[in-house]
């Protein structure tokens, strides 16, 4: 397969109105987007990542695009690990990693850093508070890291930020009711 594809892992604790909007962006350029959820090892999570996929799952089947995908087998705590099934199920070479602007600073001292950045290039998604700062492009340029900021605007919402101030509207519409009935995210403020 010679068309790019993007590899979008995500904890999704829980997935945003923000996962949605990069989800159906990322599906105008690419022929293909494999989604993942997975256990960040620099976080930790509200729900385990049998709901989290579900959450996802659903939002995916909602979208209703032939071009986007969940595919859980590549998940992994290990970026590097993700990639590698990646490449190997949709034998590819042409892989986006998507990544969002909060977390491009800390690739450096990712698990296998060298590998990643020669099996892949970066795809950074700006969120509101997290310019890529000079050092930061510095960085990346001497560590010659293939990437490129992309120009999808994306609401300001996260997954831990809808958490501590609990707010339905920033759910995609198709997770409302799950959340709901399953008594998900339980602890956080419901308004």
């Amino acid at each position: 397969m010679g068309t790019r594809i993007a590899l979008f892992g995500t904890s999704a604790d829980p997935p945003t109105i923000g996962h949605e909007k990069i989800l159906k962006e990322l599906c105008k350029v690419y022929a293909l987007t494999i989604c993942y959820v997975s256990n960040n090892p620099s976080k930790k999570h509200k729900e385990d990542i049998s709901i989290r996929s579900h959450l996802l799952k659903t939002l995916i089947e909602d979208l209703d695009n032939p071009k986007l995908l969940l595919n859980q087998s590549v998940s992994s705590q290990w970026a590097v690990e993700s990639i590698k099934k990646c490449k190997k199920i949709y034998e590819s070479n042409n892989l986006d990693f998507v990544i969002g602007s909060d977390l491009i600073k800390d690739i450096f001292y990712w698990k296998n850093f060298d590998k990643i950045t020669d099996e892949v290039s970066f795809l950074v998604i700006l969120r509101e508070g997290y310019p890529v700062e000079s050092n930061t492009l510095k960085m990346l340029e001497t560590y010659k890291v293939k990437f490129k900021i992309s120009n999808i605007k994306i609401p300001n919402i996260s997954s831990s930020k809808l958490r501590s101030n609990f707010n339905y509207s920033n759910l995609p519409t198709s997770l409302i009711e799950i959340v709901k009935k399953n008594n998900l995210y339980k602890s956080t403020k419901i308004s």
